[in-house]
């Protein structure tokens, strides 16, 4: 078991570039870290990484033991999954990628924690494209179709985006009825982290899909101020439906122009390919599958 956790070690630390990294995410010291792959190198008679002050790379014998190492660990999760999957309770951490929408996804996730309660959630919220197998993650939420062979997946649902605004705003400013209505109004605009650019809004007519000038009153980078925002009257918004879905049934947010929008959205879950899940990544797609839409 101690050369199956150096293992785990020099795996950790060619992820990151660095023993304090690598430290972090094990909860060991860098030190430690850095004598461990010291051992490993002596034990093996060769160097798994060129450093210098500023950087560490893997060398060539390195990248060649990293591939070896990735393998012996996934079989040996693989067989520990397999004769513990009848009697497991699913425990320990569970490292989930999603994007900053994704807090509000929180009202699921909690549920989810008070189901399992000896899962342990580290969460990571960003829009950027995150590696899933080289940054470690046990699975991500994202939107959009998969691309990484290295990946399997699993649809959470599809969503149609709802165009929303406060019963005071359209009191004093009118209900929209058609698209072109929309051009006399606030508009209250996402704009993506990654690229810099809006979030359209997936206006149709049977003819097929919308492209309007809409009005950009107000841009922000989160979805959190535009639902601020918009309760208080500032304008009219275009959120995906979890994130405006407690505050429509209150009564807060009203959706315009159902009749004119498209499915625009796919939730996915995400974890590296393997062929037996582990319990805690087993129950948690499975959970954010059956609730993800429901709760």
């Amino acid at each position: 078991m101690d050369k199956l956790g150096t293992l785990g070690i020099f795996i950790q630390v060619a992820e990151v570039g660095s023993f304090v990294a690598a430290g972090h995410r094990l909860g060991i010291s860098g030190s430690a870290v850095g004598k461990a792959i010291g051992r490993l190198e002596d034990e093996l008679g060769v160097r798994l990484f060129n450093r210098s002050t500023r950087s560490m790379a893997l060398t060539e014998e390195g990248s060649f033991f990293l591939e070896t190492c990735r393998r012996i660990q996934s079989e040996y999760d693989e067989a520990q999954s397999r004769l513990s999957r009848s009697q497991a309770v699913p425990r320990g951490q569970l490292r989930v990628s999603l994007p900053l929408a994704g807090m509000l996804l929180m009202p699921t996730l909690s549920a989810f924690m008070t189901l399992y309660p000896e899962i342990n959630l580290d969460l990571d919220f960003t829009d950027r494209l995150v590696d899933v197998i080289e940054e470690g993650f046990d699975a991500v939420i994202r939107t959009g179709e998969v691309r990484d062979t290295r990946l399997m997946s699993r649809k959470l649902g599809t969503f149609k985006h709802k165009i929303v605004a406060s019963p005071d705003y359209l009191q004093a400013h009118g209900h929209p009825k058609v698209p072109e209505d929309l051009l006399r109004h606030r508009c209250l605009h996402h704009r993506f982290a990654n690229s810099g650019k809006l979030e359209p809004w997936p206006l149709i007519r049977a003819e097929g899909e919308m492209k309007l000038d809409l009005p950009v009153t107000t841009v922000a980078s989160t979805l959190e101020p535009l639902i601020y925002l918009a309760e208080r009257s500032f304008g009219i918004t275009c959120l995906p439906p979890f994130a405006v879905a407690s505050e429509i049934a209150e009564g807060k947010l009203i959706s315009l122009l159902t009749d004119y929008l498209v499915d625009t959205g796919t939730f996915r879950v995400l974890w590296p390919t393997n062929r037996y899940l582990s319990p805690k990544v087993r129950v948690f797609v499975d959970y954010m599958a059956t609730h993800l839409f429901t709760e």
